[in-house]
Formats: structure tokens, sequence, C-alpha cells
């Protein structure tokens, strides 16, 4: 099977993360964070060494809900009925998206606190 162009690669990508965006709501609530922490970085004019942190676990939880989103809908396309097995494996998946949010946050009030007070 042939590749497809490169352009067509970044198209299909640009549309999964448009279409976490439209069906996601843990996605929609996280991308209202990440252009709250935007707002924040002009506002409080954050060092670059600040807006670079803060911008890595911005979309560090993105990447993770998106990963977490993936292997959901994998588990219900290959095991639609009950399992306790599928609910371990998403079970797992949530928790890595809560310590990526869990850091995320710690990482804000780190970061902000200085500007802050």
């Amino acid at each position: 099977m042939r590749k497809p162009p490169v352009y067509k690669s970044f198209f299909n990508a640009l549309r999964g993360i448009f279409l976490m965006i439209k069906w996601e709501r843990n996605f929609q609530i996280e991308i209202m964070a990440f252009l709250i922490n935007l707002f924040l970085i002009f506002y409080l004019k954050l060092t670059t060494t600040d807006t670079a942190l803060i911008l890595i676990v911005c979309f560090g939880v993105l990447a993770a809900e998106i990963f977490n989103t993936a292997i959901e809908k994998i588990c219900d396309i290959t095991h639609p009925e009950f399992d306790k097995r599928i609910g371990f494996i998403k079970d797992i998946s949530a928790g890595a998206v809560l310590l990526m949010t869990i850091v995320s946050v710690i990482t804000g009030v780190l970061i902000y606190w200085k500007y802050v007070f």
C-alpha cells in the first residue's frame, strides 16, 4: 500500500483533533483550560521557560486524552459487552490522563504563583 502524500497525513491528523473537539466532552474542557492558559501566558507576561513548561503540560494532557479516547474506542469495538478486563484497560488509560492532569495543575500553581502573588 502506498503512503499518502504528507499534506494528506497532516489533514487526517487535524481532522482527528477536530473530531475530538466536536465529540469528546473532556477534550473540550481541556481545550478550554488550554485557552485560559494562553490568555494567562500573555496577560501575565510569562518568561519563555515558564511559557514552555505550561505549553508542554497542556499539550501533554491533550495528547493523553487523545490516547485514552483511542484506547477506549478500540476496546468498545473489540469487546462491546461488559468485561472486567476491558474495564481495567479503560481505567488505567483514564488514570494516565488523571496523572498528567495532576502534574499540569501542580506545574501551573508553581509557575503562576510567582506572577500572581
